[in-house]
């Protein structure tokens, strides 16, 4: 469980919310401080890219959709990858989908 400045959120074992729909803002400053980082402008622009997918999809972004997000609307290019590994450099599911609130998803790998 984590404690954020208006509620609890629930987690499992690993630090995962257990419910996406709780997530707001201050749980991923809650959850990012977990994780040692320190959210700036192009980690919000992730986080707030994968809320929307989950959203649509209701299910997690995988990280191929990520990357083709920071490629062409981030402007990114081919350093797309090699940027989100380093806003998020223990990994995409580890860090950036922990972070946006999503569940840990089980078929992929941690990277």
């Amino acid at each position: 469980m984590i404690l954020t400045t208006d509620k609890s959120l629930q987690t499992d074992d690993e630090g995962y919310m257990v419910d996406p729909l709780d997530w707001d803002e201050s749980a991923a400053v809650q959850l990012a401080s977990t994780e040692q980082l320190t959210l700036n402008e192009d980690h919000w622009e992730i986080i707030h890219f994968m809320r929307r997918y989950y959203n649509e999809h209701r299910v997690a972004a995988d990280a191929r959709f990520v990357i083709k997000h920071m490629a062409n609307e981030m402007g990114l290019g081919k350093r797309a990858k090699s940027r989100l590994y380093q806003l998020f450099p223990y990994g995409y599911v580890k860090q950036a989908c922990k972070i946006a609130g999503m569940r840990r998803p089980r078929a992929w790998s941690t990277g």
